[in-house]
């Protein structure tokens, strides 16, 4: 697929529209659930996953099994995914989950635990792989057995889609062909929604995030939860402003690997006490946000 980039988007003129209840600015949180589906020696990869984990770089030998990078995974399926759930769950406040639907499979009590949430599905691959790396005929396959395991084991079928970075170019055509899902988010070049067409077809897009995401603990970006706290605050602040005049999305991705470590909670705590209570805010799941878009925004009215 041919898929052509659009330098323009929305410009000057985004959608003069209200989010529900009149808010201007839309914040949706989402968890990645990837530990269990990485890359791995034991699953006949060749190799141990090194990306976003506490040591960059692999000092194990290619081919034999990082027992120390396996480690630092479990623990956010061990611990960092239920520290997560229980402050989400304690504040009443939605998520979405980008899942792997693999991890899932190997972590029955997680998936229960999430089938027991009103938490959005958004599907993450089959298995936490880069989707560039295969054939059109393979990840077709995979986009369809991510759809049907993450319906069997949360109990509701995935609303959306996103791939680990990047996607390939034949992705989004094959998303649409499947026909199971209601967007997808393999973009990030937008602070609200749009349609897009595929093979004819109306495609929404709700763009996600790599900024307002705790991968910068990791790339280096930012060391204390204070740092990434501040950081988020300062975003929502100056995206509440512009939201008072112009509608605005903020993406905000965690992972429980990574945020789940008490030191780096405590800034997305703080951030959650920043914006709590506030009328002009809607807290919502990216299922919400399709939904909404569809409905006050159809395919054709300039968005």
């Amino acid at each position: 697929m041919n898929r052509l980039r659009d330098l323009a988007g929305y410009g000057a003129n985004p959608p003069d529209i209200r989010w529900p209840n009149g808010a201007g600015l839309a914040v949706n949180f989402v968890l990645n659930v990837e530990e269990g589906s990485e890359y791995s020696v034991g699953d006949g990869d060749g190799r141990s996953e090194s990306a976003l984990s506490e040591v960059r770089a692999s000092r194990v030998p290619q081919g034999a099994r990082d027992l120390a990078a396996e480690s630092m995974y479990e623990y956010g399926s061990r611990v960092g995914l239920w520290r997560i759930h229980d402050l989400f769950r304690s504040r009443d406040l939605p998520m979405t989950v980008f899942a792997s639907a693999l991890a899932l499979e190997r972590t029955p009590q997680i998936a229960q635990a999430i089938a027991e949430t009103d938490w959005d599905i958004c599907a993450h691959g089959y298995r936490w792989v880069e989707h560039y790396h295969l054939t059109p005929e393979t990840e077709a396959e995979q986009i369809a057995q991510a759809y049907d395991s993450l319906t069997q084991t949360i109990g509701r079928a995935p609303r959306g889609w996103y791939c680990r970075y990047s996607a390939s170019t034949a992705t989004r055509g094959l998303i649409v062909a499947h026909g199971g899902f209601d967007y997808d988010s393999d973009a990030y070049n937008d602070d609200l929604p749009y349609w897009t067409e595929v093979d004819g077809n109306a495609h929404l897009v709700v763009p996600y995030t790599m900024v307002n995401n705790d991968a910068k603990f990791l790339s280096g970006d930012v060391f204390s939860g204070r740092d990434f706290g501040e950081f988020l605050i300062d975003g929502f602040d100056v995206l509440a402003a512009e939201a008072q005049t112009r509608t605005r999305m903020m993406s905000i991705g965690l992972h429980s690997r990574i945020i789940g470590h008490p030191g780096r909670l405590a800034g997305l705590m703080r951030f959650l006490d920043h914006i709590a209570g506030r009328s002009d805010v809607w807290i919502c799941g990216r299922d919400q946000i399709a939904d909404f878009w569809r409905e006050a925004q159809p395919p054709g009215r300039g968005g």
